[in-house]
């Protein structure tokens, strides 16, 4: 009837691949903004889940399932922020079900293998380290002749150090190939100089075709045998960070990225910078959250609107901090019993965000991967140092109660 209201739009629904400790950022901007969210996850004790409108236990690698429940959900729009495998499944879903993605399943391949992005990166002329696709150890030991030690071992399609390890002598070679091979999905493995230097991560931006780099971050790695893994990523970065971005702005254009949040890890080598691998996501360390407090940027928003074929808006990085950290919390290893001090953390001054990935009866083993991290700390200060200092003090009030796991069993 004449008068009568228009009739109340459904919110946008979104399809989340995965419920982790890397979705959490996303997870939390979409139900701020009202997005109905589906997630799934095999792990029914996913911290994401709490934030879910419903949740799913599938896992983010099975791509039919995965289009099962978005057709069965008639979903506006799929992400996979944080995780790189899932971002292939999204872009080929999306498509098949004709909604809008930031990025085409021929980018998404690219971007989810490391031996087609060194293919790339080759004829588009990206600076990155020299390597070899091998098969077995015979090909392996002529590529380190060639390559010379230390070396990296890779799995070509796996993240979070999944078939990674550092080789530095003869002796290690014929356990790393076998262990890069046994995760690879595909019978080859990636042998890559080591690059000397340090690392640097460039969080970005692309909105029709223009790329914007929001924060260049130090990462703080483990010692070995956590080859690879962060102990925290630092804003500002102590080093010349223009050709890196540079680096950056070249690797996302050879793989075609021209909308949507990139995540580049480069090696700032002596003889210049070396993209190391270009993620076309989110980044899985918080860095969303770090960019906003950093430079005032809403990157979650900004990926949850290219997920949602929706125009992101203008944005423009300004400094709105002096230093921005987030640093990692290592547990003991043991089954946990309790988390203490979180509140006392949160409350210091500088504090912007606390999180433990964990709950009671979770077992901890060694840290060895991105995964076997505890929780994290964003921390804010008028410089880099204040930014560390406070992360540092926030982490102190914070004691993860472990059990021999063992001796309950």
């Amino acid at each position: 009837m004449a008068g009568d209201p228009p009739a109340r739009e459904r919110p946008k629904r979104l399809l989340v691949l995965g419920a982790g400790p890397a979705q959490l950022g996303l997870l939390e901007a979409a139900r701020e903004r009202g997005i109905e969210v589906i997630a799934l996850d095999r792990d029914p004790a996913a911290p994401g889940f709490r934030l879910a409108d419903k949740r799913a236990l599938v896992s983010v690698e099975d791509e039919p399932a995965v289009e099962r429940l978005a057709l069965a959900e008639q979903v506006d729009g799929v992400i996979a922020p944080g995780i790189d495998w899932p971002v292939g499944i999204a872009a080929r879903v999306a498509r098949r079900l004709g909604v809008a993605h930031p990025i085409s399943p021929e980018t998404a391949v690219l971007a989810t293998s490391k031996m087609r992005q060194r293919e790339r990166f080759a004829e588009a002329g990206v600076p990155q380290p020299r390597s070899r696709v091998c098969r077995d150890l015979a090909e392996a030991t002529a590529a380190v002749a060639e390559l010379g030690y230390p070396c990296v071992l890779k799995a070509p399609d796996r993240q979070g150090q999944k078939g990674l390890a550092l080789v530095r002598a003869p002796e290690e070679l014929p356990a790393a190939v076998e262990l890069a091979l046994a995760a690879a999905r595909t019978p080859v493995c990636l042998v890559e100089e080591a690059v000397p230097g340090r690392e640097v991560t460039v969080v970005a931006f692309s909105s029709a075709g223009r790329f914007v780099p929001l924060v260049v971050t130090d990462r703080v790695l483990a010692d070995p045998p956590a080859f690879g893994v962060a102990l925290a990523h630092v804003w500002r970065s102590e080093h010349e960070v223009e050709g890196a971005v540079a680096a950056a702005r070249s690797a996302a254009e050879a793989l075609g990225v021209e909308d949507g949040p990139t995540y580049t890890q480069v090696l700032l080598s002596p003889d210049g910078p070396r993209v190391g691998e270009l993620a076309a996501r989110l980044g899985g360390g918080h860095d969303a959250e770090l960019c906003h407090a950093a430079v005032g940027v809403d990157l979650n928003g900004l990926a949850l609107a290219a997920a949602l074929g929706e125009q992101p808006g203008a944005f423009e990085p300004l400094p709105r901090v002096g230093g921005a950290v987030t640093r990692f919390l290592v547990a003991p290893e043991g089954r946990l019993e309790d988390v203490e001090g979180l509140d006392e953390a949160r409350a210091l001054e500088g504090i912007v965000a606390v999180r433990s990935y964990r709950e009671p009866g979770f077992v901890f083993g060694p840290l060895r991967r991105g995964g076997d991290r505890a929780g994290a700390v964003l921390a804010v200060g008028a410089s880099r140092e204040e930014a560390l200092e406070r992360a540092g003090r926030a982490a102190e009030r914070i004691r993860f109660v472990t059990a021999d796991a063992e001796a309950l069993v």
